[in-house]
C-alpha cells in the first residue's frame, strides 16, 4: 500500500531483561490484519502519521512526520508493567505521500475503524494535528451516527481555522464541527489549555459559535483542579465516547521543545496527568493520539519521552 509503512522491529531496543520487564521485549511488530491479533485479551495498537504536510501548510515548522518514529524509540525503553493477558502491537505508520494528506488522512480513518474492529484500543503517533481529522472518522466509522462521541484536546490552539483556502493542522475540529452541523448532530468539544497569544479573536469566535467548552491555559494548573475535574465531569456526562488529542505544543517549551509551535507560556504535565487519571476513570476513553512531535527540534530527546511517557500511562491505566 502506498501510504503505509510497516512496522520496524529495529525501533524497539533498550535493556535486556529476558522476562519482559521493558516495552521493547513487550510489544509484537505487526500488520493490520494479521492472525496475531485475534488473541484473547485487551490490546493496544500504536499506529503512526507520518506527516507534517498540514503543519507547513499552516506555516509551522516541518519535521513532525519523523515523530512517530522517535516516540517509539523512547517508549521502547520504559518499564513494562502490562499483565500478561494485555497485548501491545506496533502496527506501522500511516505516510502523507508527495503532499497528499487527505488521502493519508482516510487512509487513517480506516485504519483506525479496523484496529476498533479487531477490538484493539488505538493509539495514534504524529504528526501533525490534521491527524485528528481521520482519527475522528475512523471512529465514527466504526460506532455509526448514533453513538455521540466527545473530543478532548489539550492544546493551546483551538484548531478550528476555516478551510476556505484548504485543510491543514490547524483546520480538523472546524471541519468536524461543519460536518456536524450539516447532519444536525451535536459537536461535542472540550479544549483544555488555550491561549489568549495563540489564537486570534476570529477563532474565539468560532469557538462561541460552535459552542466548543475551553478552559484558558491561564486557568488550566493544579491550583485550579477543583473547576478543571467540574468541567471534565459535566463534559463526559454528556457523551457515550471519548477521543482525546493531545498536541504537545501546548505544553511549556520548558517540557517540550521539540514541536511545531513552542512557547514557555504552556501548561504542566503535572495538570495533564491530572486530567487523564479523571478521564481514564470514567472507562469513555476510546482512542488517544499523540501530535506535533518534531524531532528536528527536540533536545535530549526531551518532547520523545515526554510523549512516550503520556503513552506509556494511558496504556498502563486502561
Amino acid at each position: 500500500m502506498k501510504h503505509y509503512a510497516k512496522p520496524k522491529p529495529e525501533l524497539w531496543q533498550g535493556r535486556v531483561s529476558k522476562a519482559q520487564l521493558y516495552l521493547h521485549e513487550k510489544v509484537v511488530c505487526t500488520e493490520l490484519g494479521a492472525t496475531a491479533l485475534s488473541k484473547p485479551g485487551k490490546k493496544i495498537g500504536l499506529l503512526g502519521y507520518s506527516c507534517d504536510e498540514g503543519v507547513e501548510r499552516n506555516y509551522g515548522r516541518i519535521g513532525a512526520l519523523d515523530g512517530p518514529d522517535t516516540i517509539r524509540k523512547q517508549l521502547a525503553r520504559l518499564p513494562n508493567h502490562l499483565a500478561n493477558n494485555v497485548h501491545l502491537y506496533d502496527l506501522g505508520n500511516i505516510q502523507c505521500m508527495d503532499g497528499a494528506m487527505e488521502t493519508a488522512q482516510n487512509q487513517l480513518s480506516e485504519k483506525v475503524a479496523q484496529l476498533l474492529e479487531q477490538q484493539l484500543f488505538p493509539i495514534v503517533l504524529g504528526g501533525g494535528h490534521d491527524m485528528a481529522y481521520g482519527h475522528y472518522h475512523g471512529l465514527k466509522r466504526f460506532y455509526g451516527g448514533g453513538a455521540t462521541i466527545g473530543i478532548i484536546n489539550f492544546d493551546a490552539h483551538f484548531d478550528l481555522r476555516n478551510n476556505t483556502n484548504g485543510n491543514t493542522s490547524g483546520t480538523p475540529f472546524y471541519q468536524i464541527a461543519q460536518e456536524c452541523k450539516k447532519a444536525n448532530s451535536p459537536f461535542h468539544y472540550l479544549c483544555l489549555g488555550i491561549r489568549q497569544d495563540a489564537n486570534d479573536a476570529l477563532l474565539f469566535q468560532t469557538a462561541a459559535d460552535f459552542g466548543v467548552t475551553f478552559i484558558e491555559n491561564i486557568h488550566f494548573s493544579m491550583s485550579e483542579a477543583q473547576h478543571i475535574v467540574r468541567v471534565l465531569l459535566d463534559f463526559i456526562r454528556k457523551v457515550d465516547h471519548v477521543y482525546m488529542t493531545i498536541d504537545l505544543d501546548g505544553f511549556s517549551s520548558a517540557y517540550a521543545p521539540g514541536v511545531s509551535a513552542p512557547s514557555p507560556m504552556g501548561f504542566s504535565p503535572k495538570i495533564v496527568i491530572e486530567s487523564l487519571e479523571l478521564i481514564l476513570k470514567s472507562k469513555k476513553l476510546v482512542a488517544l493520539d499523540i501530535a506535533e512531535m518534531n524531532p528536528k527540534y527536540d533536545m535530549d530527546h526531551q518532547t520523545a519521552k515526554l510523549a512516550a511517557s503520556l503513552v506509556h500511562y494511558v496504556m498502563h491505566s486502561l
